[in-house]
């Protein structure tokens, strides 16, 4: 589906990326996850052929971005974290937008803006920041490319608005769907996404399964020192010591991934031993 190897890319004399190496398959939802700056934007647009690698290749589908074949645009859409709509109703844009996009839905966009609660009679200018997002959204679904891109989709959106996202996303992932959103605020893609990938400083610090998570990873409240020790990192709670611990007996357990992006960025090497570890699951990991 997605195949980046060696990718190199720099703003004028400030480099992003430097060899980067990434494989992305059809079925997931991807969490690429990071500080604002750290690369997150340059690699989607990269991979939408936005913006061209100074080095290595991207290979989306079988085609190069950089190319720009309409065969490739008609299967790819991103939602920007920027973006301008211009002041027509929104089905003057839908008109004008849906023949670029083959498998374009007209049911499907109408029921995300039921779900987002917009009125398909409304003008985009009209409306506010927030609204005009869900129904880029909305279009970007309806689409049905088979490569989503999002950049920062839960921005501008408010609590009410970010569970309805969750809930439309969780329904629009299939078999051959690959679907990737970055953000920075980290709770918002909690029990949605498949995969998290962690990028700092032009780098990916980490890059998991879910399932691969859970096996290795336990999360919990405890007031015991024993496991305080035993910790990878811990943080203090009114109601004790939130812990991330390495899972021996593989217990099943609700991942926290604000506080699992801290442990990566903060104690990383630790993190990484217990997945690096093939026994980790039977023998202690030092505390770092």
């Amino acid at each position: 589906m997605i195949n980046i190897q060696q990718l190199n890319f720099s703003y004028r004399r400030k480099p992003v990326f430097r060899e980067l190496n990434l494989s992305l398959q059809p079925g997931y939802i991807y969490g690429l996850l990071g500080k604002n700056g750290t690369g997150k934007s340059t690699l989607l647009r990269n991979i939408a052929g936005l913006l061209f690698p100074g080095g290595g290749s991207i290979s989306v589908n079988g085609f190069n971005p950089a190319e720009r074949k309409p065969s490739f645009l008609a299967d790819i859409f991103m939602v920007p974290e920027e973006f301008f709509l211009p002041n027509i109703p929104i089905k003057a844009f839908v008109k004008s937008n849906a023949p670029f996009y083959p498998n374009f839905s007209k049911t499907q966009f109408e029921q995300y803006l039921t779900e987002f609660s917009i009125p398909i009679e409304n003008t985009l200018q009209q409306m506010s920041y927030g609204q005009k997002k869900k129904v880029l959204i909305s279009f970007g679904l309806a689409c049905n490319t088979s490569v989503l891109l999002m950049d920062e989709p839960t921005n501008g959106l408010d609590i009410l608005s970010k569970s309805q996202f969750r809930k439309v996303m969780a329904g629009a992932v299939n078999e051959n769907k690959c679907i990737i959103i970055s953000t920075h605020q980290v709770k918002d893609l909690e029990n949605l996404i498949d995969r998290i990938t962690v990028i700092d400083e032009g780098k990916i610090l980490f890059d998991q399964t879910i399932d691969n998570i859970s096996r290795k990873l336990l999360f919990r409240i405890s007031f015991s020192t024993d496991e305080l020790k035993q910790a990878i990192y811990a943080e203090e709670s009114l109601k004790g010591n939130a812990l991330i611990l390495p899972n021996y007996m593989e217990e099943d357990t609700a991942i926290d991934l604000e506080m699992l992006y801290k442990a990566i960025v903060l104690k990383g090497e630790a993190v990484h031993a217990v997945f690096n570890n093939p026994s980790s699951t039977s023998k202690s990991v030092q505390h770092a």
